[in-house]
């Protein structure tokens, strides 16, 4: 039955290793389970409902990729969309969340319709094979810097904006057990993962994700790792006071329709769909491009039907009571494990599901426990570099701007934004236009107008 519906003779792969790869992605995500609803909770969203719906939205996005594309790319609420949605929507500009939720629900409207023409695919395939090279990478390195910040490895600091934990005002002011100990804890992970992939271990980040977190344990029942809530340092150990399915009735299509067709409420659509469209165009490059599913002419095959599910997860996502339903960059993780067909997704969906029933659990996982996996999955992704043609200076700049400008501006779309500019811009100059599709160039176009009126 599951050979007959995943194929997962032709694509490779067995049983154990797409089980493995779901959970695998799934942990590497779950943090999504405890975020979204506490960012949604500042713009006044209530959070039980909020990690009701993102729950479920990652189940119904996922189970729609598996089922309509057979790729084992998961879906959750996006972050970045959502701190939009939080800090900027209900926030600077004063919108009660129901009209917020009512933006995202007609940007997926007109996903879903774009999805079923040929605008999406069109796009995709029209990207230069070095620049998804070089976005790949630049996903690398973009999930990479999450899981350093996402440990404290890597910290604020006022005259370099960003600098390294400090281990020795950690062991004056005694911080050394909470956040210093996260710090230690994911290099030990990250090392532990990184001798196994040595040793070809199967499963590595998996039991990599799973050791860092059991050593956690040990660590705080021996008083060496102390939590520190006000740090962000929570307790390894699940709490069941808050134990049962959650109650969706504070969100579930809670919409304010009553300015659709304003200025403003107009612009708060494209914005989302802008950012929703090349975040998952940029995802789906780079894993794909690290699964090698891309054909030989660099497209994606059944991408419509992952487009689509995108499309209707943001739909479903919104009537729950969430932001943004896209394809997540974490997926990679579950790629690396060798998942290659919707099953490990169905896996990641079922222990979304699950996350509902057992979210003490899951949500007592801290997040460098699963740091060491997006630190190790982006060293594998940043190889995308190694196709790109260094030779041909039109190709590999474009290529290396997309890499360095997803970690620097925290954002996979503007990795696709200022690759896509600088690749027209510099095969214009160096009189390489005729080469360069119309899509590419309108493109260009709007990503400029962007920047000037977004």
């Amino acid at each position: 039955m599951l050979e007959k519906y995943f194929h997962l003779a032709e694509n490779g792969t067995d049983f154990r290793t797409e089980v493995i790869a779901g959970i695998t992605t799934f942990m590497t995500m779950a943090y999504i389970l405890a975020v979204n609803p506490a960012i949604l909770s500042i713009a006044g969203m209530d959070g039980g409902a909020v990690f009701g719906a993102t729950a479920i939205g990652a189940f119904i996005g996922t189970v729609l990729m598996a089922m309509l594309s057979n790729y084992p790319f998961a879906l959750a609420p996006g972050m970045g969309l959502n701190a939009f949605f939080a800090f900027t929507v209900c926030g600077q500009m004063g919108y009660p969340w129901q009209l917020g939720l009512a933006a995202v629900f007609c940007e997926g409207i007109l996903f879903i319709i774009l999805s079923l023409t040929p605008v999406r695919e069109a796009i995709f395939n029209s990207i230069p094979t070095g620049l998804k090279c070089g976005v790949s990478a630049g996903i690398g390195l973009f999930i990479a810097f999450i899981g350093l910040q996402t440990s404290k490895f890597v910290v604020d600091n006022p005259a370099t904006l960003v600098g390294l934990y400090n281990f020795k005002a950690a062991l004056a002011d005694g911080s050394i057990h909470s956040t210093g100990m996260g710090v230690i804890l994911c290099i030990v992970g990250t090392l532990l993962i990184a001798a196994l992939l040595a040793k070809k271990v199967k499963g590595a980040i998996l039991i990599g994700i799973i050791a860092t977190y059991v050593l956690t344990l040990v660590c705080e029942a021996t008083g060496i790792y102390v939590p520190n809530p006000a740090a962000g340092m929570y307790s390894a150990f699940p709490s069941f006071r808050n134990f049962g399915f959650p109650d969706l009735s504070a969100t579930f299509m809670k919409f304010d329709f009553s300015q659709l067709f304003s200025f403003n409420f107009v612009t708060i659509m494209l914005t989302f769909m802008f950012v929703d469209l090349f975040d998952t165009l940029g995802t789906l490059i780079g894993v794909a491009s690290k699964a090698d599913m891309l054909d030989k002419d660099g497209k994606l095959p059944r991408i419509q039907g992952a487009l689509l599910a995108d499309s209707i997860a943001t739909v479903f996502g919104a009537v729950l009571g969430t932001t943004t339903v896209t394809t997540y960059v974490e997926s990679s993780a579950g790629v690396v494990e060798g998942g290659r067909t919707g099953l490990a997704g169905m896996v990641t969906a079922v222990l979304f599901l699950l996350s509902l029933l057992f979210a003490p659990i899951f949500l007592a996982i801290p997040g460098f426990c699963t740091a060491p996996a997006l630190i190790i999955v982006g060293f594998m992704m940043v190889s995308g570099l190694l196709k790109v043609n260094f030779d041909d200076v039109n190709e590999a700049v474009p290529a290396y701007i997309a890499a360095i400008a997803m970690p620097f501006f925290y954002s996979i779309s503007e990795g696709i934004s200022m690759g896509v500019i600088s690749y027209t811009v510099m095969n214009v100059l160096s009189g390489n236009g005729k080469k360069i599709s119309p899509v590419i160039y309108a493109l260009t176009v709007l990503f400029v107008l962007k920047y000037i009126f977004i």
